[in-house]
């Protein structure tokens, strides 16, 4: 998600500047500068073949051609009515001014002022015009798509060993019946010694006296 992120600011970034790009290359040119578009005074019939000379101009630029209405005008002719200053058969005119003229095409480009003789004086002007760079933003080399990541092969888990039950040891064989233990006889208390015998042998005692006495007188 990050790496999508990253990659739309980009291209973003990217096409805002060809924007940027494409809206500063459109240049106006003031034909001229300072002097306008008028009668050449200094500099004589070079004086515009000198100012374009220090121009570079680009399909799209702009020209603007300063001078007050009725006093001048702008022609677009072709070569040949360039050289020989004649308007007879002009591609274009602007004969308000001031004059905005926007370049559409590339190649050599001729302007003249069609008042008698302005043109034989120098009001004349002669530009290459180069084609636009193009400001569409470059077409962003599409990521490689990732090749997909290979699933790795579901490692199977080690077993654990069967727990085998553990050998109970063998009962060794009885080699004959099983030894009974002895049993041990019980020693019965003796009986409590009985108090009937005194009490006889007390009772019996006057028979006995009686029987000795009687004996005697006998």
């Amino acid at each position: 998600m990050a790496n999508k992120l990253s990659m739309a600011l980009v291209i973003t970034l990217v096409a805002t500047a060809a924007m940027l790009h494409g809206s500063s290359a459109q240049t106006t040119h003031v034909v001229g500068d300072t002097t306008g578009w008028t009668i050449p005074t200094n500099g004589g019939a070079s004086t515009y073949s000198t100012w374009a000379s220090r121009n570079t101009f680009t399909v799209g630029d702009i020209l603007v051609f300063r001078f007050p209405t009725g006093a001048h005008d702008v022609t677009q002719v072709s070569r040949a009515g360039f050289d020989g200053c004649n308007a007879t058969n002009p591609i274009s005119q602007n004969t308000n001014g001031p004059a905005n003229i926007t370049l559409t095409t590339a190649g050599q480009h001729y302007y003249i002022c069609s008042f008698p003789g302005h043109c034989g004086i120098g009001q004349k002007l002669a530009i290459n015009v180069s084609a636009a760079a193009s400001t569409a933003p470059a077409t962003q080399p599409s990521a490689a798509a990732s090749p997909p990541r290979a699933t790795p092969a579901p490692v199977p888990s080690p077993r654990a060993p069967a727990s085998t039950p553990a050998a109970t040891p063998a009962s060794p064989p009885s080699s004959g019946p099983a030894p009974t233990t002895p049993s041990v006889p019980s020693v019965d208390s003796p009986p409590p010694p009985s108090t009937a015998a005194p009490s006889m042998a007390i009772a019996a005692l006057p028979l006995t006296f009686l029987s000795v006495a009687l004996a005697f007188f006998y």
